[in-house]
């Protein structure tokens, strides 16, 4: 007999929680409990199954983990993201960041990846900045990375609503989104120019190591990290630290309290950002 028709059993949900915790580093304390049932319903009802408590069933006593487990990372991530979020940090990119990258003249490639991409706001917003600053001075190549599939697909369609793009500056957006020839539609798709800039892939921070150059130049790590505890923090800094070349960035969410989390070779410039030093290797 169910415990009760809408909600997973106590032993469910903290076998969920740890799943969870374990391979993509999210905590799902108690007080998320309402917020993670309600997303995994959608799973339950694609499966066809009755309850929230099948869908545990299925997921630990029925052999379908495996399967089922992108899915269900897919529902209980938070995939918030906009066009220019913390616009502090691109005005950054623009006054210093990007010209001291670019006046070094050691090579004309910029490599810049956005670590937490969900929908691809951020990476878009990244190379609405850099095609603006390139001209002839340098190109660059961006990598959009999330654990979640299905935001990844979202992001290569490039395609937003027009509530959402609204956050893109007038003339920005009147360069690089493509209007929706149906008004009706109420959005807009980002320029070919710039998507042939941008690739996604799928990446969990909690991995080991990561299939990633080591000569990054720019990494974007934001509002993601306060869903890791410090252990956890330290670790994925360190491991992103690991892919930048000396000298490169890596920047942080405003939310994000990097307090007590010191990781060898890397300098903190100010409360989010940091750079690697020179000597510092690979």
């Amino acid at each position: 007999m169910e415990t009760d028709p809408g909600h997973l059993s106590d032993r469910h949900f903290r076998s969920v929680a740890d799943l969870v915790q374990h391979h993509a580093g999210i905590q799902l304390p108690p007080a998320k409990r309402t917020m993670v049932e309600g997303r995994l319903r959608k799973r339950m009802r694609a499966l066809d199954l009755p309850t929230l408590e099948a869908y545990g069933r299925h997921l630990f006593e029925a052999g379908h983990l495996a399967d089922e487990f992108p899915h269900l990372v897919d529902c209980v991530t938070t995939n918030k993201t906009d066009f220019f979020r913390e616009p502090a940090h691109f005005d950054l990119l623009r006054t210093t960041i990007v010209p001291r990258l670019a006046a070094r003249g050691d090579r004309p490639l910029l490599k810049v990846w956005s670590a937490a991409a969900s929908t691809g706001a951020e990476a878009y917003t990244l190379a609405m900045v850099l095609q603006d600053m390139a001209a002839d001075r340098f190109r660059y190549a961006i990598l959009g990375t999330d654990i979640s599939s299905e935001v990844l697909d979202r992001a290569r369609t490039a395609i937003y609503p027009e509530e959402m793009l609204e956050a893109v500056p007038p003339d920005l957006r009147r360069r690089y989104v493509m209007v929706a020839r149906d008004p009706a539609r109420r959005e807009g798709r980002i320029v070919p120019e710039l998507r042939a800039r941008v690739r996604f892939q799928r990446l969990n921070l909690m991995d080991e190591s990561y299939p990633i150059d080591r000569d990054v130049d720019l990494v974007f790590c934001r509002n993601v990290l306060i869903y890791f505890d410090k252990p956890t923090q330290k670790a994925v800094v360190a491991r992103l630290a690991g892919h930048l070349r000396p000298g490169g960035y890596l920047i942080v969410g405003h939310s994000e309290s990097m307090a007590g989390i010191g990781v060898a070779g890397l300098d903190q410039m100010s409360s989010t950002v940091f750079s690697k030093l020179r000597d510092s290797g690979r």
